[in-house]
């Protein structure tokens, strides 16, 4: 049994209580090892990512129970991917917070940090919808702590929000798996899907109910609309490292989606046949229109990162919707790009906070002014999908996956209109923070002050570091890669989709033991 596959879940279980409690005081020892184990993370999925790319599928058997009685691991080309993705991201957000000084802004950061990495890569590898449903809850205590990281009456009031608004969702998620488990017996999803499969007709009502309630709860946690409330606060109030590593939090909720909705409730299957599609494709459209409507009405410039991020996931969720290989692998694609792009624009979020605060009508004079303007530039125009960067591209192919839909009129309309109030909102806050911010009457934003502080006149306030600038422009660097190699990213994100829509190879290899 290949053991790399659990290394992903135990290495940050294993740093995060070590950093607790030997290196509690010792913030300088606390960075390097939350570092290196990051680092570690990053080349360990590389490494599974690079093992499964060929069509394998990976079981882990925890305890050598076989399926469906023990809990498994599953690693598959959409896992892998997933995984990849998350250490990465992790890895640039975890420098700009040290180099930025936020990580020492408040106490327990990296232990935090390594468990939040836990409960993500827990969520993506897992083969059982139970422990799903554990790794949803480490995910949520680790971030409530990671919000509230600094302090403060408006973070702790959007980290209460937070709390309460997934608690609901965490409850339904029970009352979910409790359905599932009284109709079929099991909670391994591979055994879920046999299971389904079998089922009579006339034993399927209350199988539907679990299966609605499921999705309310992926909706929760991909924050589509109306179930999105929770998101603008936030992740406008948290610290921007936080908000940046939160931008795969989203895709956690898409992820299980794509995961339960091609394998247990698949489009074909008589179950769950008008169950998912024409509804969520309406809710990701509102989704991307509210969130791009939000982008040009908002007054702070984290706010509008966060409704550029609602956007987004409405678009993915667009592609998801259609619940074909074509679209899912045009969705693959622009997960990725998404991931990077909105963790991006919240550290460029950031940067312009602590340099000249976050009010985008307040004008200021910024230090390192034409970098910060060259990063927002780049992140604007792939938030928006504007050409040449990735989002143009996913955009064309979420738009190409929808040509044979029967809402097709209606979903190029939506992605068109929402792309040009996207640039207009991007075009309006960038000239107000970086054109019209040449009034010497105002002071620069002490380092460590909150958005919109604008205080008294400090010109002896030394310069914000430089250091905080390497990993944002490491995230530009990524977009800038996924355009120039779209092509193979895009074969890698058909493949997926292609593994997605046949499920036989994981029912088989989970089931059977086959590729263990």
């Amino acid at each position: 049994m290949n053991h790399w596959i659990i290394l992903p879940v135990v290495l940050p279980a294993l740093v995060a209580p070590f950093i607790i409690m030997v290196l509690r005081y010792h913030l300088d020892l606390q960075r390097i090892f939350s570092i290196a184990a990051t680092v570690a993370l990053a080349a360990i999925t590389a490494g599974l990512m690079a093992r499964v790319a060929g069509g394998d599928i990976i079981v882990y058997e925890l305890g050598d129970w076989p399926a469906p009685f023990g809990i498994v691991l599953v690693l598959d080309r959409l896992s892998a991917l997933m995984t990849v993705l998350t250490s990465f991201l992790a890895l640039a957000v975890l420098l700009y917070a040290i180099w930025s000084g936020w990580d020492q802004r408040g106490w327990h950061f990296h232990a935090l940090f390594q468990f939040q990495l836990m409960g993500v890569m827990g969520a993506f590898l897992t083969g059982d919808a139970f422990n799903l449903f554990v790794f949803f809850e480490v995910l949520l205590i680790a971030s409530y702590g990671l919000m509230i990281h600094g302090g403060g009456g408006k973070r702790l009031r959007a980290g209460t929000q937070y709390v309460v608004y997934n608690l609901v969702g965490s409850t339904l998620f029970l009352f979910a798996l409790g359905t599932l488990y009284a109709v079929t017996g099991t909670l391994n999803m591979a055994d879920l899907s046999v299971k389904v499969a079998q089922l009579p007709a006339d034993q399927t009502a209350v199988l539907r109910v679990g299966a609605v309630l499921l999705l309310l709860v992926f909706a929760v946690k991909a924050a589509l609309l109306p179930l999105h409330f929770w998101l603008p606060a936030s992740y406008a109030n948290a610290p921007a490292p936080v908000a940046a590593l939160f931008a795969i939090m989203t895709k956690v909720g898409v992820y299980a989606i794509l995961r339960m909705y091609t394998l247990v409730f698949g489009p074909d299957a008589a179950v769950s046949f008008g169950l998912a599609g024409e509804w969520l494709l309406f809710a990701a459209l509102l989704t991307l229109a509210v969130g791009m409507v939000g982008v040009l009405g908002s007054a702070e410039i984290a706010r509008m990162t966060a409704f550029a991020a609602i956007g987004s996931t409405g678009t993915l969720m667009v592609a998801v919707s259609l619940f074909t290989p074509q679209a899912a692998g045009a969705a693959v694609y622009y997960m990725i790009h998404s991931t990077f792009a909105t963790a991006m624009l919240f550290l460029v979020a950031d940067l312009v906070s602590e340099r000249r605060g976050g009010d985008i009508a307040v004008s200021a004079p910024m230090p390192h002014n034409g970098v910060v303007a060259t990063l927002y530039f780049g992140a604007g125009i792939a938030m928006a999908g504007m050409p040449p960067l990735s989002g143009f591209i996913g955009k064309l192919l979420v738009l190409d996956a929808a040509r044979n839909d029967l809402q097709v009129v209606l979903i190029w309309a939506t992605v068109l209109i929402t792309s040009l109030v996207a640039i207009i909102g991007f075009a309006r806050a960038g000239s107000l923070l970086f054109w019209k911010s040449s009034d010497p009457s105002f002071a620069a934003v002490p380092v460590g002050a909150e958005a919109g502080d604008l205080a008294a006149e400090l010109p002896d306030q030394p310069a914000p570091p430089r250091l905080p600038f390497v990993p944002v422009f490491a995230l530009f660097a990524m977009l800038v890669l996924l355009t120039v190699f779209a092509g193979p990213v895009t074969d890698y994100a058909d493949a997926v989709a292609a593994q997605l829509f046949d499920p036989s190879g994981y029912i088989g290899a989970v089931l059977k033991g086959e590729g263990s």
